[in-house]
């Protein structure tokens, strides 16, 4: 399962960003009209809140679980689900959580 929380960690940053540059590169390089165009209407508002509340909660779990663990390279999934999105976080953490612990 560790490869395929990889390749997951992987797909879900690369085909993101795929539609973000390529929007980036339609409308320019204005990160407030990009969240403009996130709540465009109900439906996308809606989206951005559960994508927001779940990186929200997957922080507070990678926080808990790495004080129990000690597992201090999860902490690395934290700005990847921020700078890049839960797609990517949720998995890379679950790939860095697997790894054999020394």
């Amino acid at each position: 399962m560790r490869y395929v929380y990889l390749a997951l960690a992987i797909w879900g940053a690369i085909h993101p960003m795929y539609y973000f540059i390529s929007w980036f590169q339609a409308e320019g390089w204005d990160i407030m009209k990009m969240v403009d165009a996130w709540h465009v209407n109900a439906a996308s508002s809606g989206l951005v809140w559960d994508l927001t509340i779940a990186a929200i909660t997957l922080t507070i779990f990678i926080l808990s679980e790495t004080l129990v663990r000690k597992n201090w390279i999860a902490l690395l999934a934290i700005p990847a689900t921020f700078g890049i999105g839960v797609s990517c976080g949720l998995p890379l953490y679950l790939y860095l959580r697997s790894r054999p612990i020394v």
